[in-house]
């Protein structure tokens, strides 16, 4: 009988170490949690000092009977779940339970960190074992207690004003509230128009080049409108473009930090289009260990949740090794690159890297998965090209003159790839190719240019983007708000809830999420605020540094949120005031939420019982859905032989049968049909106008189900003139009006709508 008992919360990750220790070790999973706060009830005793009531999970009795009979034949336990705070956490519950049912009181029981499931790390772990850390597990217990208390306590309110269903969190609703910000600041923005004015020059040798206007008149080019534009034109036009002044200078690129948490899900988002949960239950796998043949099970990567760019020494040194036998000292810098973390990153924990330089993907990719092979392509090179050597770039700026403007054309020549030959960054400042967006003939001072033609071009300045997973996780981050181990979480949480929706993978807030989010913002002005849930996390993170009291910091945290939560019970009214007037009794309308959806209102109410549907323009704006009259007839039900009458829903008015609950019978009314033509091939097709069953627009062949041809753009009978695409699509822009785009992804066609 083994006399070592080690606890692992995933099989997965037991079956690897399994591989690399002696028959001493008895190896057990206890999947997951043990014990975590009742569903039903809130689950903490405030008046005794917020202590948790725990439970046992559903399902997990029979796993806990288990490891306690086997606790008590072993001499030694040793728990391993993972090296954070909720694996701190599950360790913790898990010696609770074995100690209660233990014979021997006295038992030692160790604390195990696997940073990475290689058989030295394992090996190493195991042989130098650490005790439970009481500090990490009040952080994580804090954590847990402040989102039961806040969720808990908010979302039977947000049930009983606005919605049953709705759940409020605490980090959650901080997430909405910077989608509905962003929302707000497009809704504000006024595009300002701009011009630009690009001259397209030739030297006596290749290639050609451009330059673009930057002085005019010895002051900074600022063209306002096209009369100002065109007046430039006309005077430079027939002159001589003369370089005027030469500037070279060598610069260096280094080399990308490896990845922390935030940085591989922005990567990998960007790259693969992986969601933060996808990439984190990818990263899981290959930590937990893949099956390599004959090198048996091996984890591939250490662990993913982390916020340190450190890396160990061994690591260094055999990603040295690696660089200078596969690509040549020259790529080797003389000394390792270290990366300084960001202040509060805990350095326990290295950054996430491959566990081993020589797996290459070549090396692996029989073994993985398509998304596993993706992923991991991205953490091994990026490790690697960390500590590779610069990139060498040779930047020319040329400054060149004609009448009283001056044109300046930039360009940039690779002089060594360094690092960039392995990977490049796909970020917005150093995506590929970014470095050789321009390359200029040889130039000399004085030198007189041809002209092949000048370019004035309208622009107009755009909004801020809406977020995506990507940029929402580095915002979150740069606020300050969660932490490595919850970005995931909070993401999917807001995408599963119904205050946001996804289009063209950016996030929207919904009229549900701007509701809610109001309501939270004038009830919960704490809860809500970036700066106050930052405040937080670093309060949890002093509870893991030894530094504060999780007692102390409950105390001080519901001391006013009790304050708010008892004004919100009497004063939350479960609307907020739409900026319009009754147009019967010219009362302020409001923004409710109903059986249908969200909906506007009469403040008078019982008084006044106006209310109708609602739309927004571009600015954000209300405009009022005219209702149909209600109860009009439409004619005769043919099921049942009562009056067919017009009723109003949450997507419009609608004709029913006056004799509903009895009868069900509903004219569904015929589709607006487009006159354009199905562009599928040997259709005979139109398309019509439908609706989803959440009310979007779209068009679809009326030969559906034989044809299944479906667009959200409104379509125009027109061909590509290009790729020769079938039916055009008409895009809304805001300044430039309509316009024509072809359907096929990478055409890029487009013209105005006239």
């Amino acid at each position: 009988m083994p006399k070592k008992l080690l606890i692992i919360e995933s099989p997965a990750k037991a079956r690897t170490i399994k591989k690399y220790l002696g028959p001493d070790f008895r190896i057990m999973a206890s999947v997951g949690h043990v014990k975590d706060l009742p569903v039903s009830k809130l689950g903490v005793d405030i008046e005794a000092g917020f202590k948790p009531d725990y439970v046992t999970i559903k399902g997990k009795a029979k796993i806990l009977k288990d490891l306690k009979t086997a606790g008590n034949s072993a001499e030694e336990i040793y728990l391993a779940p993972d090296p954070d705070r909720e694996g701190e956490a599950i360790a913790w519950h898990v010696a609770g339970e074995l100690k209660k049912g233990a014979k021997n009181k006295d038992k030692k029981i160790f604390r195990v960190l696997f940073n990475e499931l290689t058989a030295k790390a394992i090996r190493a772990a195991v042989a130098s074992p650490q005790t439970l850390d009481r500090d990490k597990f009040d952080s994580q217990q804090t954590r847990r207690i402040l989102d039961r208390l806040v969720g808990y306590q908010i979302s039977p309110l947000l049930w009983k004003r606005v919605k049953r269903g709705l759940s409020a969190g605490r980090v959650q609703s901080v997430a909405v509230k910077m989608i509905c910000d962003r929302e707000r600041e497009i809704q504000a923005f006024d595009s300002q128009e701009y011009w630009s004015l690009t001259a397209h020059l030739k030297s006596t040798e290749p290639p050609p080049f451009e330059a673009r206007l930057f002085k005019y008149d010895g002051k900074k080019a600022d063209l306002k409108n096209r009369e100002q534009t065109l007046k430039i034109v006309s005077e430079v036009e027939g002159l001589p473009f003369k370089v005027s002044k030469i500037t070279q200078k060598k610069t260096r690129r280094n080399p990308p930090p490896p990845f922390i948490t935030s940085f591989l899900q922005q990567e990998s988002f960007r790259r693969l289009r992986f969601s933060a949960k996808k990439t984190m239950s990818i990263a899981q796998s290959l930590y937990e260990g893949v099956d390599l043949g004959k090198r048996g099970l091996v984890g591939l990567i250490t662990y993913m949740r982390t916020d340190s760019f450190r890396l160990s020494d061994d690591a260094i040194t055999e990603a040295r090794r690696f660089i200078q036998e596969t690509f040549g000292k020259d790529y080797l810098p003389d000394k390792p690159n270290r990366f300084k973390s960001r202040k509060g990153a805990q350095e326990a924990h290295e950054a996430i890297r491959a566990t081993s330089a020589e797996l290459s993907p070549k090396v692996v990719a029989p073994y993985l998965s398509k998304d596993q092979l993706a992923l991991y392509i991205l953490i091994w090179k990026r490790f690697i090209a960390c500590q590779m050597s610069p990139a060498i770039l040779n930047k020319t700026q040329a400054e060149i003159s004609v009448g009283k403007a001056a044109f300046r054309a930039n360009g940039s020549v690779v002089l060594f790839k360094g690092f960039t030959t392995l990977y490049e960054e796909s970020s917005n400042n150093a995506g590929p190719g970014k470095d050789q967006e321009a390359l200029l003939p040889p130039l000399r001072k004085d030198q007189i240019l041809d002209l092949i033609k000048l370019d004035p071009a309208q622009h107009f300045t755009q909004p801020p983007p809406r977020f995506t997973e990507a940029t929402l996780i580095k915002a979150l981050e740069e606020n300050g708000i969660g932490r490595p181990s919850t970005y995931a979480a909070i993401l999917a949480n807001i995408s599963g809830r119904e205050y946001v929706s996804v289009e063209k993978r950016r996030f929207m807030p919904t009229e549900l999420g701007f509701l809610v989010t109001d309501l939270l913002v004038q009830s919960f002005p704490d809860i809500i605020d970036t700066a106050f849930t930052a405040q937080m996390e670093n309060n949890l993170d002093k509870i893991e540094r030894g530094e504060a009291q999780w007692i102390d910091i409950l105390k001080e945290f519901y001391e006013a949120f009790e304050k708010d939560l008892e004004r919100a019970t009497n004063e939350m009214k479960g609307e907020v005031l739409a900026g319009i007037s009754c147009s019967k009794c010219d009362r302020p309308m409001a923004i409710k939420s109903g059986r249908n959806g969200i909906f506007l209102a009469c403040t008078g109410y019982p008084e006044c019982r106006n209310t109708s549907n609602f739309t927004r323009d571009e600015k954000g704006r209300i405009i009022v859905e005219t209702a149909a009259e209600t109860g009009k007839e439409e004619g005769i039900c043919e099921k049942c032989g009562r009056p067919m009458v017009t009723k109003n829903g949450k997507f419009g008015s609608f004709v029913a049968c006056s004799g509903y609950p009895e009868c069900k019978n509903i004219w569904t009314p015929e589709p607006v049909s487009t006159g354009v033509p199905c562009p599928e091939k040997d259709c005979q097709g139109i398309l019509v106008e439908k609706r989803s069953k959440k009310g979007k627009k779209f068009y679809a062949c009326n030969q559906y189900p034989k044809c299944k041809f479906a667009t959200w753009d409104e379509p125009f009978d027109d061909t590509c003139p290009e790729c020769g695409t079938k039916v055009l699509s008409i895009k809304e822009r805001k300044k430039t009006g309509p316009v024509l785009t072809c359907r096929k992804r990478g055409c890029g066609y487009k013209r105005p709508l006239r």
